[in-house]
């Protein structure tokens, strides 16, 4: 049951690696915006795998921190874009 934990962590970081391209070449700001939106929401999912697999129930905290702190950056990140400050 380990092995599938394993590959969806290393699927997750494969995920996050293809959406860094977006951020480098994204056309616009929105674009790049969304794609580090991805990108945590992806590395979060990939920490829940990881907790799983190391039997660290402290890993699932951290995994819940980073998932808060991405969604309150999305909204910063709106209203900088809506004021028009970028």
């Amino acid at each position: 049951m380990t092995a599938v934990f394993w590959v969806a962590t290393i699927g997750q970081l494969v995920i996050c690696g293809l959406l860094l391209v977006r951020v480098l070449a994204g056309p616009e700001t929105g674009d790049r915006i969304v794609a580090l939106n991805m990108i945590s929401t992806q590395l979060t999912l990939a920490v829940f795998a990881f907790a799983v697999v190391a039997g660290r129930a402290i890993y699932t905290d951290t995994a819940l921190w980073l998932c808060s702190f991405s969604y309150l950056g999305a909204l910063v990140w709106a209203r900088y874009l809506e004021r028009g400050l970028l």
